[in-house]
């Protein structure tokens, strides 16, 4: 598909040829609004919103055959999430595995339409096992991991954490519920002499066992802490990768996530940490972008290498418009690998697009309307845009 264009208005569609979007999300979540708005600003009519409630509750949804249909993430929404995970507080951790069976059955009850993403690649970016194994065999570098693939390494508890540890010869290492998102019910393991052990996590473990999300990034130092929350996590899925050390900018860890739009990479933002967890809503900051693409000269490495890393992950996928890439650059900026790649990652509020990116001057739903709109004839057929 070509690139997004520099300017929407240089796709502003004649009424005879308008093209009809729809989106399926949570009708009052920002993200939903951020798409609306992009829309609009071409002169398109709002899209049509189909709330992930009514899917979930009455078996599916239908769309006219021309309707380009997106798909947003149906999370931040309590009942959605009830629905979904059967849970009665949105704060717990637990019930990823049953989430992620009724979520993918929910995109493959959805009927009609042009889709700008595929139901069987949203199944492989929400398992992240099966993910892994889709980046490795395309030769995408990614953390070492015994999880990856179909026929990876069962987790069933802590004690096959520790004898994978061993095994592997991973004393740093990171366990993330295979369905997760946001971090949630991640944990960054290291082991040191004489059977010191430490996590750290957003999980808070309740006296009755319970595991809930915290924005408090916390430390167990306790094995049969970590062992409880670790064997709690087990029964949804769990993947384990190396824990690859990071570059750093003022002393703090860095990684990026990066949006890719129809194959390019579009925006990007570096986000800094004092804990292994980057995310934003833990305490994570942005980072300098300009500082990091000098730091990556400097080392002798391309920032187009960097970026081009992120273009080779998003073509595993190529029946899907948008993914965000999180970048986990290695010390010395002169490599990097891939950490996740997530069908929902571009929540990045008014961030416009990098120079040279095609995206200059638009946020990342500008830019995937822009990327519809300039390829239109291929999406009104359903062909990939690869």
């Amino acid at each position: 598909m070509g690139h997004p264009p520099s300017s929407l208005d240089e796709f502003r569609p004649e009424r005879a040829s308008e093209p009809r979007l729809a989106v399926v999300g949570n009708p009052e979540n920002r993200r939903v609004a951020l798409f609306e708005d992009a829309v609009r600003a071409v002169g398109l009519p709002a899209p049509r919103v189909v709330p992930w409630a009514d899917v979930l509750s009455a078996g599916g949804a239908d769309f006219a055959a021309e309707e380009i249909v997106r798909l947003d993430s149906p999370g931040e929404h309590p009942e959605v999430d009830r629905l979904l995970r059967g849970a009665t507080d949105p704060t717990r951790v637990e019930g990823s595995g049953r989430w992620y069976t009724r979520f993918t059955t929910a995109v493959r009850s959805l009927r009609g339409g042009v889709r700008l993403d595929d139901p069987d690649e949203l199944a492989v970016l929400f398992d992240k096992r099966l993910c892994h194994a889709v980046l490795d065999a395309a030769g995408v570098p990614v953390p070492a991991s015994p999880t990856s693939g179909p026929q990876g390494a069962p987790v069933r508890g802590w004690d096959d954490v520790r004898a994978a540890m061993r095994e592997h010869r991973m004393p740093r290492l990171f366990v993330k519920p295979a369905h997760g998102s946001s971090a949630s019910g991640v944990l960054a393991v290291e082991s040191g002499g004489g059977g010191r052990i430490r996590a750290t996590t957003s999980v808070e473990l309740a006296a009755d066992g319970g595991l809930y999300n915290s924005l408090r990034v916390r430390r167990y130092e306790r094995e049969q802490d970590i062992a409880a929350i670790v064997d709690a996590l087990a029964p949804d899925g769990l993947h384990l990768e190396r824990w690859l050390p990071k570059a750093s900018q003022g002393g703090r860890a860095a990684d990026l996530r990066v949006v890719v739009v129809a194959g390019r990479a579009t925006h990007a933002v570096v986000r800094t940490s004092r804990s292994p967890l980057t995310n934003l809503h833990l305490g994570g900051r942005r980072g300098d972008l300009d500082a990091v693409r000098e730091a990556v000269e400097a080392a002798g490495a391309r920032w187009t290498d960097l970026l081009g890393v992120c273009e080779q992950a998003a073509a595993c996928f190529p029946r899907t418009l948008c993914v965000g890439v999180d970048l986990l650059p290695a010390i010395g900026w002169r490599r990097a690998a891939v950490g996740e790649v997530n069908a929902f990652g571009d929540l990045l509020p008014r961030l416009t697009g990098l120079p040279g990116s095609g995206a200059e001057g638009l946020d990342t739903y500008a830019a995937q309307v822009a990327a519809v709109l300039g390829d239109l004839a291929r999406y009104r057929t359903g062909t990939p845009h690869a």
